[in-house]
């Protein structure tokens, strides 16, 4: 089977964009752990919109711009860079109300439909191993920009890889990369530093795991194959909360639910029920599954699910159904804002 993953790096504009709303997010838990958040965010140019409402027992502690520019500046809009999140003109129209937010938070309060899934084991977190290898290599690129061969590069950047997959071989046959690079730069030594930071992270997994068969040097690379990127960011593109969701969940062969996670307060059921769904789904495939999937559904105000469904290829722990209400989730991940790769499925108490 051909498997095909993509990630972005934190400077593409869609991934700026949430992790903007999650700053806004963690900033309210930081004033009331029951905040009430929901909050969007649009970029182009040197503009950034922000939108929606939240609710705090007390005033936030600082301006919604002040966290735009801390998160620009965090991931690489510095001075120098073609995007300079300095020069950001932010319009906030976020509502920002003073009083209690367990009227939102503490019960369901919208419909949703989510899935949770997992297979493989743990040398991929559970995941695809086309996802797993696609967050790798991002996660290489972007350290080798921060302090490495590449500082200097990006924030902004995509990769796409493609893999063969025949049962426990993994054969790694494209890696495309295009990555943003400061004006000036020669352009085969940005090319250069992009193959050594990829070959070092495949080499590391292929080290580590035996089904990554291919040879490093069988792999055909793609970088940057519409030349040089200066005017990345929101300067190349414009962006949105939410975009993402396939690169969020599973990768594009697992199905994904309605909702996207940034944003949202932690107990919102878009994102509460996709971290429980997650879990169990963990806890089935380290139980005997090979593979499972889950699917849960809910309408407003009611706090168990409407349904419970479970794909599982091999047999593996079920989660009781009151895994999945409303108020035991709130009670396990009423202040996470982790990624779903992370959730192990560890210690579940049942």
């Amino acid at each position: 089977m051909i498997r095909i993953c993509e990630m972005v790096l934190p400077g593409h504009p869609d991934k700026f964009s949430d992790q903007v709303a999650d700053a806004i997010v963690a900033e309210c838990l930081r004033v009331d752990p029951d905040a009430y958040c929901q909050v969007e965010v649009g970029v182009w140019s040197d503009q950034v919109w922000l939108s929606g409402g939240v609710c705090t027992r007390q005033p936030l502690g600082r301006p919604l711009a002040e966290i735009v520019l801390d998160v620009g500046l965090a991931i690489g809009y510095r001075p120098g860079n073609h995007v300079d999140a300095t020069r950001y003109k932010v319009i906030d129209t976020v509502c920002q109300l003073d009083g209690d937010p367990t009227r939102w938070s503490h019960h369901v309060n919208d419909q949703c439909i989510v899935i949770g899934w997992a297979g493989y084991d743990e040398k991929t977190r559970w995941m695809p191993p086309e996802h797993f290898l696609a967050e790798a290599l991002r996660s290489g690129l972007y350290k080798s920009c921060q302090q490495g061969a590449l500082t200097g590069c990006g924030p902004d950047g995509k990769l796409m890889v493609r893999l063969r997959e025949e049962g426990e071989r993994w054969i790694v046959e494209h890696i495309l990369v295009t990555l943003q690079q400061p004006r000036g730069a020669i352009f085969t030594k940005i090319c250069e530093g992009i193959a050594g930071a990829l070959r070092g992270v495949y080499e590391g997994c292929h080290a580590a795991d035996r089904r990554w068969q291919a040879s490093w040097d069988s792999i055909e690379l793609l970088l940057n194959p519409n030349g040089p990127i200066v005017e990345g960011g929101s300067d190349g593109d414009n962006g949105q909360t939410g975009r993402k969701l396939v690169m969020d969940f599973y990768g594009p062969r697992v199905p994904i639910g309605g909702g996207a996670l940034s944003g949202k307060h932690p107990t919102h059921i878009d994102r509460l029920a996709s971290f429980a769904a997650r879990d169990a789904a963990v806890q089935a495939v380290r139980t005997g599954a090979q593979e499972c999937l889950i699917r849960l559904s809910y309408a407003p105000n009611i706090s168990a699910p409407l349904d419970i469904a479970y794909e599982m290829t091999g047999r593996g722990h079920r989660m009781p159904s009151a895994f999945f209400g409303h108020d035991f989730m709130r009670q396990r991940y009423r202040l996470c804002l982790s990624p779903i790769h992370e959730l192990q499925g560890d210690g579940l108490d049942t």
